[in-house]
């Protein structure tokens, strides 16, 4: 039998209680669900009781969502926060980045509910290594480079900065990029289409909003100066890129429509997000992972599970699917190693990033792992393999342009 998703509802309103515990009823077979009327009860059920999920009201007397989200974070690591609240400051909104998973805005319904439940319950599929997602759910940021860490600071600090400034230098960090991404597309900056730049969701945000992101908020951060002896994140933001920019190209070839295309960029951008987490949860641990797959020449992908029994690859789709990337961005990156493991029946955004991913490893300096490999048999399957000649020239056509810029 199915086991039932823990669920845990927290709201100050009995009115608001009892409508969600009526709107969620058809769900009682599937769903083992709590409710509680304020914060301190809610710790009191979670002191005896494991839960999924907990879904907060963030405007509450006493102890506030975020106040609540915060403590069970650092309790209870490996349940997932959401928020679903009413229209919300943007005081509240910014304070909520860090030990908020997802947002959903009141009044909401059963299916979206049910849904963005559901789909993080069964992140576990993706992780399972327990101690792996613990460390991962706990997570509120990435690192970023230094250097512009540093120059976003002074141009936030700045009276006459302008939007497109922060953009140039959010849109070259790939920590950056994935949490403006994440907020731009969740619920509360809410957009009418989902935004697939960096740059657009910077756009979406508006400057004030993004000063305070930085200023005040502190979702951006630094790696360990251990860490960073091991680990480029200049080296991985080029590859990132590199990655992006022949997905898209891959899709655009296969003439897909423009959301497969983002979807090909996103999976590309963000493939070896999980590196970045696995950097910061695991410092030392992670760095001598790479030296032993770097010494052994070896795929990066390989060293990990062997060392840390999960890949860079399912702990970077468990994060982007906590924070609410969309499932093709989720699969492309959770699979781009080893697409014949998904769910697929023909080209797709996992498709063009397993592909990109390969085609640019090949360029990567020396002093890297050894580069991943295109599985034929799954391109074969898709009777795509003849197109492997096309995509890997144009692929260099267009990595001996970027070299001559």
């Amino acid at each position: 039998m199915k086991e039932k998703r823990r669920i845990l509802f927290v709201d100050d309103e009995p009115k608001v209680l009892e409508g969600i515990r009526r709107m969620l009823r058809c769900l009682r077979k599937e769903w083992d669900m709590s409710f509680a009327g304020g914060g301190q009860e809610a710790l009191d059920i979670l002191a005896d009781n494991h839960m999924d999920v907990v879904v907060s009201d963030m405007r509450m007397p006493g102890m506030t969502g975020v106040e609540l989200l915060t403590q069970v974070k650092e309790r209870y690591p490996t349940t997932v926060r959401i928020a679903l609240s009413g229209q919300a400051s943007q005081d509240i909104v910014l304070r909520c980045t860090g030990p908020v998973h997802q947002y959903l805005l009141k009044p909401t319904d059963a299916g979206v509910l049910k849904s963005t439940v559901e789909r993080v319950c069964m992140l576990k599929e993706i992780l399972s290594v327990d101690r792996l997602r613990g460390l991962t759910t706990q997570l509120e940021s990435l690192p970023s480079m230094p250097a512009l860490y540093a120059e976003l600071q002074t141009q936030s600090e700045s009276a006459s900065v302008s939007l497109e400034t922060l953009s140039r230098v959010i849109s070259q960090d790939l920590a950056m990029s994935a949490k403006v991404l994440q907020l731009a597309n969740s619920a509360f900056f809410g957009s009418p289409r989902r935004v697939s730049s960096p740059a657009d969701a910077v756009a979406h945000l508006g400057l004030e909003t993004v000063k305070a992101l930085v200023l005040s908020v502190q979702v951006f951060s630094q790696l360990d100066d251990n860490a960073r002896k091991t680990f480029s994140l200049d080296h991985l933001w080029k590859h990132s890129l590199a990655v992006a920019s022949a997905s898209r190209q891959i899709a655009i070839s296969e003439e897909m429509d423009q959301e497969v295309v983002d979807h090909a960029f996103l999976a590309g951008l963000l493939h070896d997000v999980g590196k970045l987490a696995l950097a910061v949860i695991l410092p030392e641990e992670y760095g001598s992972t790479l030296q032993h797959a770097l010494t052994q020449g070896i795929e990066t992908h390989k060293a990990e599970t062997d060392r840390l029994g999960a890949t860079h690859a399912e702990v970077g789709a468990y994060l982007l699917g906590l924070w609410g990337y969309a499932d093709p961005i989720i699969q492309a990156v959770a699979y781009h190693h080893r697409p014949a493991a998904a769910v697929s029946e023909g080209f797709d955004a996992l498709t063009a990033a397993h592909v990109a991913n390969a085609l640019a490893g090949e360029s990567d300096p020396p002093s890297s792992s050894a580069p991943s490999r295109i599985d034929r048999d799954y391109l074969e399957q898709l009777g795509l393999v003849e197109r492997l000649e096309m995509w890997s020239d144009a692929f260099s056509q267009n990595d001996q342009t970027r070299e001559a810029s």
